[in-house]
């Protein structure tokens, strides 16, 4: 992966990732098998960049089975260009809401499920012994801000309920939502409320492809950020036929994409 990394930043020059992942990229070793992957604590990484990229590592170990492997790997795939708890928590968090997406686990019970996992997560990385202290100061906001937006939608508990929303929920009213959700007053900026945004998105939006764009990809924050993380999971609960053709049917390397699809399905249905 490290490998990876460095080969598309360097041939990709028109195509820059956002600049924590540039800057970690550039400390990244890839001859270096035991440390390759491992950056310095920043206290610049809690950026969505980390949460962004991760949807495939839940498509690859999407298992319940698989939990710790996917824990583990979505992480440090994180905390490789994320180092910071509020950076490669939201990988953690995308990751898993995909694997709860093949898994057909009610869209309801996913946030508060993920809150679930989170403590696995610490305890790995106490295993790995890095930073521990550094994360130990940051590591409760993210599960504050969780915990928070779960509350504010009623879906904190283990019930059945639905999402609530206010009645005035348009566009204006959203915005001031997801700023108040941030932690700078852009909605969408970091790891925890880059996928809360497309989580909300999704809940509101049911089966509709437009009203998906209108929550999670027509807004004033990072909507390039919430609009991948909820495109992706929305094709994952139900499919394209409810996405316009147009928007697909001449993607940029279309053909490549779907291989790669198509071999990530095959690897995570094989039996290990």
């Amino acid at each position: 992966m490290v490998r990876r990394y460095v080969d598309i930043v360097e041939k990709l020059p028109e195509r820059r990732p956002d600049p924590a992942t540039v800057e970690a990229c550039s400390q990244l070793k890839p001859d270096n098998y035991l440390l390759a992957w491992h950056t310095p604590f920043n206290e610049k990484g809690s950026g969505f960049g980390a949460a962004t990229k991760a949807m495939c590592v839940g498509m690859r170990y999407w298992g319940p089975e698989r939990l710790d492997t996917l824990v583990e790997v979505s992480i440090e795939c994180g905390r490789m260009t994320h180092n910071h708890p509020t950076g490669f928590l939201g990988s953690l968090c995308t990751a898993l809401f995909v694997s709860y997406a093949i898994q057909g686990k009610p869209l309801v019970q996913w946030g508060r499920d993920m809150l679930r996992v989170v403590p696995l997560a610490e305890e790995y990385c106490r295993k790995t012994i890095r930073h521990m202290a550094e994360y130990q100061e940051h590591w409760f906001y993210f599960e504050a801000k969780w915990q928070f937006y779960l509350e504010e939608r009623k879906i904190s508990e283990d019930k059945d309920d639905k999402a609530t929303f206010p009645d005035n929920y348009d566009a204006e009213e959203r915005d001031k939502a997801y700023r108040k959700w941030s932690s700078e007053g852009r909605g969408g900026r970091r790891g925890h409320d880059a996928p809360m945004i497309a989580y909300d998105a999704l809940l509101a939006a049911g089966g509709s492809w437009t009203e998906l764009c209108r929550r999670a990809m027509f807004h004033g924050g990072e909507s390039a950020a919430t609009g991948a993380i909820a495109g992706c999971l929305f094709g994952l609960l139900y499919g394209l036929d409810p996405v316009p053709r147009g928007l697909y049917q001449d993607l940029e390397h279309r053909e490549k994409l779907e291989a790669l699809g198509a071999a990530l399905h095959r690897l995570s249905t094989q039996e290990k």
